[in-house]
């Protein structure tokens, strides 16, 4: 079942703890699943609502198990200065609840394609299933650099329940910004055909015009998709292995 999130900066009323009339707590958990690691004061800023107000929701998701606190490194926890503020990100159980795709059938059918044709096969299928989202989005990435690009790759991602953003990184001596995927609706297909995870970052390339480095999948573990994108002069984007689209 699809729900409507409520529109970035509503202000809604909860009756009571355990009651969601308005689907603020929906919308608490997309955001945890596009911002997060996020603490209770960006989400409160985000919503428009009070931090309590808030933290009474982030209460009630991580006693169901929908998000957890998400932990730093020992080192990183020692850089900062008092109590640092606990930030939050989505669980497998928040990641099944978010939706997506008929994953079981979807991972038998792949299962069946492995065994009765073979590795090549499942890796076929993935690649074809990146280049119909290539056709799908190459028309609609219009920007003339990666970083604007790879914010537009974000906004279509995130329409297709990927909850994506964009985010700069600091440090590198070539600018890089990081796309990060907060949802995956195959997710579960994923952790056992790892190939779709590859084929997706090879459509990535091909729509941004430039190479791009997976660093973390929800599929391995990770609480999101993480690919680091350089921020070099595009080249032409939409093409499949070296043929342009529309071509075959």
């Amino acid at each position: 079942m699809t729900t409507n999130p409520t529109p970035v900066g509503t202000v809604t009323h909860v009756t009571h703890a355990g009651a969601d009339t308005d689907g603020t707590r929906r919308r608490v958990l997309e955001l945890v699943a596009t911002e997060g690691p996020v603490t209770a004061g960006d989400l409160a800023r985000t919503l428009r609502l009070t931090s309590a107000a808030v933290r009474r929701h982030l209460a009630c998701l991580e006693q169901d198990g929908t998000i957890a606190v998400h932990e730093t490194a020992p080192a990183a926890r020692q850089a900062r200065r008092g109590r640092p503020a606990r930030r939050y990100v989505v669980s497998t159980a928040g990641q099944a609840e978010l939706g997506g795709e008929d994953v079981e059938l979807a991972t038998q059918a792949m299962r069946y394609l492995r065994r009765t044709a073979g590795d090549a096969a499942v890796a076929e299928f993935a690649a074809e299933r990146n280049d119909a989202v290539v056709r799908r989005y190459a028309p609609r990435l219009t920007g003339a650099d990666p970083h604007e690009r790879a914010a537009q790759l974000a906004d279509l991602l995130a329409a297709d329940g990927y909850a994506a953003s964009v985010r700069p990184v600091a440090g590198p001596q070539i600018p890089t910004v990081q796309l990060c995927q907060g949802h995956c609706p195959v997710q579960h297909a994923a952790e056992d055909f790892p190939e779709l995870c590859e084929a997706e970052a090879d459509a990535f390339a091909r729509l941004l015009g430039t190479h791009v480095q997976r660093l973390a999948t929800l599929a391995g573990g990770a609480h999101a998709c993480v690919t680091n994108v350089p921020l070099a002069p595009p080249t032409p984007a939409g093409r499949s292995r070296g043929t342009q689209e529309g071509t075959r």
